[in-house]
């Protein structure tokens, strides 16, 4: 397997394939993935915009980017700002910094080595793509902490998959409860509330949320699974095509999984994301409050966190 470069619409372009995979990824924007095909069926997993790829840039409102494809979001996902010493009152910008500023990317025949360091806050996140399996992509995190000081943060995948009606939502066996983070009119409830999974009303049948809705529903939804997960696990899956995707990570350092489900409610988009997450929720400041936020200790020896993601097809 070798990674390629070019350059499409400006920007570089990175991508990676076996017989069984193609992954294609832009460093310019965020290390943003804009593709994710299974190459055995032709099936491209990651929603496509309208136009082009792109961001408004740093400090951008993420409802202003493209809507598409698989950002990452750190050190927060809502705005808000970092509430301890020696960073207390530094705002944090919407979806966090680093989904809209340039990474760096280097490559060998088996790596793609991408990595950023923060605007605001002392940090240098790093990732790298590898094929561990023809049909096993296996993406390594680490954030490396260069103060004299602990730091807390917030981080989840943020892959935009296209989706059909119908298509399952797979998630550990004993999740039953959910905390809403957001609901479009509230259908839901309001930020906090908690509900049951995946029958959020007893009263209301129709409201299932193991299973994809369709666009004319004009829904929009984000929620968590309340508490740890007891495996570190998720999937999609198209009953009807008989194919799926599955996220796999290690549960006690990405302990938390929330899900948007946009069924045209927001923007008229129409996709799902599932987001293994390092806190709980989508502020940092309520997370480190609740104790619920990941801790990178001071610069020096253990300042450094690593996690990472695996991607097959089901």
């Amino acid at each position: 397997m070798i990674w390629k470069q070019e350059v499409k619409d400006g920007c570089t372009v990175w991508t990676g394939q076996t017989s069984a995979m193609r992954l294609a990824v832009v460093p310019e924007l965020g290390s943003k993935v804009i593709s994710l095909q299974n190459r055995l069926t032709g099936r491209e997993w990651l929603a496509q915009p309208e136009g082009r790829h792109g961001n408004q840039g740093y400090d951008s409102s993420f409802g202003d980017s493209d809507g598409s494809g698989w950002d990452e979001m750190f050190p927060t996902i809502n705005p808000c700002d970092y509430p301890a010493f020696p960073w207390a009152g530094t705002p944090l910008p919407d979806h966090g910094e680093v989904w809209s500023i340039p990474w760096n990317a280097s490559a060998d025949t088996e790596k793609l080595h991408c990595d950023v360091h923060g605007i605001r806050l002392p940090y240098h996140l790093r990732k790298t793509y590898s094929f561990i399996r023809e049909d096993l992509l296996r993406i390594d995190y680490s954030v490396t902490n260069y103060s004299p000081f602990p730091f807390s943060f917030l981080w989840a995948a943020h892959p935009l998959f296209q989706i059909e009606a119908g298509m399952e939502i797979i998630v550990p066996d004993g999740l039953r409860e959910i905390a809403v983070s957001y609901s479009e009119n509230a259908r839901l409830g309001r930020y906090g509330d908690l509900r049951s999974w995946p029958q959020p009303f007893a009263d209301r049948e129709d409201i299932v949320l193991n299973v994809a809705g369709e666009k004319r529903d004009n829904t929009a939804e984000k929620f968590y699974f309340t508490g740890k997960l007891p495996e570190g696990r998720a999937a999609i899956y198209d009953p009807r095509g008989q194919e799926g995707l599955t996220i796999t990570f290690p549960c006690e350092k990405v302990p938390y999984l929330s899900i948007w489900a946009n069924y045209g409610g927001y923007q008229g988009q129409y996709h799902l994301a599932l987001e293994p997450a390092t806190g709980y929720l989508d502020h940092l400041s309520a997370a480190m409050e609740q104790g619920r936020a990941a801790i990178v200790e001071a610069g020096g020896t253990g300042g450094t966190y690593s996690w990472h993601l695996e991607v097959s097809w089901l």
